[in-house]
């Protein structure tokens, strides 16, 4: 028998997909851009799996009905339930196998899953939350993690993640903090061009989310109006997702909910293919957060109906409706009605087939899931893994302050006590996209399906000559503080605190932070500030010293604490491996190397703004009776070495408008100790056609170096990225200063020089240089310097 064209790996894929669009009709055209999930009905089962679930079940099809002339795409199959590999493989295989038999041509679905930290699913590694691998500011250690992802989700036929989150922070407020990167869009890019490739390395398809401008919603609420303007949204906004589309090659890109200035994503044909298809070049697939179409209907109430949604979305260039399909159930009849142009048709069906073909899902022999025996073979949380992670919560920790060199602990800590919720409840190094947040919360049987060790355990096992005790205070949202007694009865008995707080992840307003869970002000959940400033009064009259250690999704504000803590560490939801993380920095046998992704803000109510912003937005000038400025800047943090970064030199003082130039620096290690320093280049443009951020961030390297030796870091600037949008709406480079300053963060600079961009304005084309390759060279031993 003839092999069918589109089952034939020998010709191009080309040839496959077009052979295979042919015969399709234009029912079976529809079912590809179509979902299916099978939600759990779970009688034991707390709430739903997803907000809002409840009000998406009437009319909900069948699988039977879903698959009737084929399936794009099966949601969830293993992040839904608490199932094993074994069991959700079977369970993979069987609707794979029934989508495959009961449609004409025997085409499979797309089986996609989370994974922003790990993938999602009962057991799999949780690595730490993405607002830590902002912290960690080391693309590579980012990179190994996707790779390790996709390794996992790849051997259980999972091939599309729903992953990473590019959203820039614009308001701390906002709960979905800790699914970003941070505050700065170059860290942002890097960064998640680094999950990008990592994970499609492991034959997995990346999905960039959310497109665009979510962050950026009034006053921090999800799903609010986002109203910023144009350059704004592609100044900042859209620098991640333009980075991982050129530099990524990422294969999907989800829309956001929010809509930007009355324009919904969803149906926006200025985004989805004026932005990044036509000028971007992007060439994957357009796949809708879950029930965003229905939104267009229900909640931004610009389409009249579900199937007017549906022909909205399809028109503006979004190709797969997920979870489910609600929306596009009727494209056929609109193809039919004229309402919908088949060409628009072809051209969503043309990219799903595309990613079919190239997973080799229509490949003869192709296999939909392991086996009994080779899933129940995968380890989803290796001893590989676990170590990784350990390493990423380690890079990653934050030493904000460290008055007096109180810490390292080491050997001569006696009595510590250890105060605070975050202490004995590990949950909370998870963010709220980690399986037993996201879904074991509603199933207490199955604890939190992983190995974790708490803080108090993990210190106790760092330091075994220490005596610590522990005293609660307060919960992470109850209100009772009649526990804080005897959390400042254990103060009495101390030789020095650990004051412990922070979040326990959730969603919609099941935890302090993660998806819905947005707040009214920067101060600490629940009733731990109150907790914080008894145990700080407490300790003053004592002269008892407080290590207070943040274990947070979002930065708090700490200006009221500074002054009365010894010491602040910061640690950005560290993963499974927190715990031991933890201890390891309090004790010394870690040498702290993060840096703060976005500003801790010394005002609760302030609602400081990033660093990324005008001069009257970050400076104290007298204009208002707040002040703007953080606590501990961005890129702020310490180490238990010290650094020097000097000799600051430019290649040239002067640049075309379409030249470049490099900028060297060398970096030093003066201690006593192997540490890790950040170098961070940052640009200013003291006049401008337009009004420009203070600094911006143009290149970073992480430089590991030994006592007494030193790297000469060099970064490749070109004018590209002295570019903005000018006055009429076109990217332009102009000619005149620029200010560059090099340190180790950003209000932490003391090299400064200046050179100057020459000849006449340009306007930048599309395929600009989007990042800045940086250079270090190999350390080498120097005369130590000694007063």
């Amino acid at each position: 028998m003839t092999q069918a064209p589109w089952r034939d790996p020998s010709r191009s894929l080309d040839e496959r997909v077009e052979s295979l669009l042919a015969e399709l009709s234009t029912e079976e055209k529809v079912a590809q851009l179509g979902s299916f999930w099978e939600r759990p009905a779970d009688p034991d089962a707390e709430g739903d799996v997803a907000p809002m679930q409840s009000a998406f079940d009437e009319g909900r099809r069948t699988l039977a009905e879903a698959a009737s002339n084929g399936l794009g795409h099966l949601t969830r199959p293993y992040g839904s339930a608490p199932v094993d590999p074994v069991q959700g493989a079977q369970l993979l295989r069987a609707a794979q196998e029934f989508v495959a038999d009961n449609n004409r041509l025997g085409i499979p679905a797309i089986a996609h899953d989370e994974c922003l930290t790990g993938f999602t699913m009962l057991g799999a590694t949780c690595y730490p939350a993405a607002i830590a691998w902002g912290a960690s500011f080391e693309p590579a250690l980012v990179h190994e993690m996707a790779r390790r992802i996709g390794a996992d989700m790849h051997a259980l036929g999972v091939h599309q993640g729903l992953s990473p989150v590019l959203d820039v922070v614009r308001d701390y407020r906002w709960g979905r903090v800790e699914e970003t990167m941070g505050e700065d869009p170059y860290v942002v890019g890097t960064l998640g061009t680094a999950y990008v490739q990592g994970l499609q390395e492991s034959g997995v398809i990346a999905t960039l989310k959310h497109f665009a401008g979510y962050s950026a919603s009034r006053a921090g609420r999800n799903h609010a109006p986002v109203s910023i303007g144009r350059r704004e949204l592609e100044d900042v906004i859209l620098v991640p997702f333009e980075m991982a589309v050129r530099l990524g090659r990422a294969g999907s890109v989800m829309n956001s909910y929010s809509d930007v200035d009355g324009e919904p994503p969803a149906a926006s044909y200025r985004m989805l293919t004026e932005i990044l298809r036509d000028r971007w070049g992007f060439d994957g697939t357009v796949v809708s957060d879950y029930w965003a179409v229905t939104f267009l209907d229900t909640m931004h109430r610009v389409a009249a109906s579900h199937a007017d949604a549906g022909e909205q979305a399809l028109a503006a260039g979004l190709d797969v409706e997920l979870p489910e399909t609600s929306c596009f159930t009727d494209l056929a009849d609109a193809v039919l009605a004229g309402r919908v142009d088949p060409e628009v048709l072809d051209t969503a069906v043309r990219r799903v087939l595309r990613q079919k073909v190239q997973l080799g899902l229509v490949d003869d022999g192709w296999s939909p899931a392991p086996d009994a025996q080779a899933s129940a073979a995968i380890e989803v949380d290796s001893d590989d893994n676990r170590a990784h992670a350990r390493r990423m919560a380690e890079r990653s920790i934050v030493l904000v302050r460290n008055e007096s060199g109180l810490l390292p602990l080491g050997s001569s800590a006696r009595r510590i006590g250890l105060i605070g919720p975050s202490a004995v409840q590990p949950r909370t190094y998870l963010g709220c996209y980690t399986f037993p947040n996201h879904v074991l919360s509603r199933y207490a049987e199955h604890g939190a399906g992983i190995a974790l060790q708490t803080v108090l355990d993990a210190l106790r096992e760092e330091l075994p000559e220490a005596e610590v005790e522990h005293a609660g205070g307060v919960d992470f949202t109850d209100p009772d503080t009649s526990g804080i007694a005897e959390a400042l009865d254990l103060v009495t008995r101390s030789d020095l605190v650990v004051l412990t707080v922070g979040d326990l992840a959730g969603l919609f307003g099941r935890g302090t932070s993660g998806e819905g869970c947005d707040v009214v002000d920067l101060a600490l959940p629940g009733a731990q500030p109150q907790l914080v400033s008894a145990v700080l009064d407490a300790a003053a009259e004592r002269g008892v010293p407080v290590v207070l250690v943040l274990i947070t999704g979002r930065p708090y504000a700490v200006g009221e604490y500074v002054d009365r803590c010894s010491a602040i560490v910061q640690a950005f939801m560290p993963g499974e491996e927190g715990g031991a993380a933890i201890a390891g920095v309090l004790s010394g046998r870690v040498n702290p190397s993060g840096k703060l992704p976005v500003g801790l803000p010394a005002l609760r109510g302030g609602q400081p703004g990033t660093y990324l912003g005008p001069l009257l937005a970050t400076a104290n000038d007298g204009v208002s009776n707040l002040d703007p400025r953080p606590a501990f800047a961005f890129g702020h943090g310490l180490s238990y070495t010290t650094f020097d970064v000097v000799d600051l030199t430019l290649s040239s003082d002067t640049i075309a408008a379409d030249g470049e130039l490099e900028v060297g620096v060398t970096v030093r290690n003066t201690g006593d100790r192997p540490g890790a320093e950040v170098v961070q280049l940052y640009l200013s443009d003291p006049v401008a056609q337009v009004v420009r951020p203070v600094r911006l961030l143009a290149g970073f390297a992480k430089v590991d170096l030994e006592p007494d030796t030193e790297a000469r870091v060099t970064f490749h600037l070109h004018a590209d990225r002295l570019s903005f949008t000018g006055r009429d709406g076109r990217r332009v480079v102009e000619p005149g200063d620029v200010d560059v300053a090099v340190g180790t963060s950003s209000d932490d600079l003391p090299l400064v020089e200046s050179f100057r961009v020459e000849g006449p304005l340009r306007v930048v084309p599309e395929g600009r240089q989007l990042d800045t390759p940086v250079a270090v060279s190999e350390a080498k031993s120097m005369m130590r310097v000694r007063n």
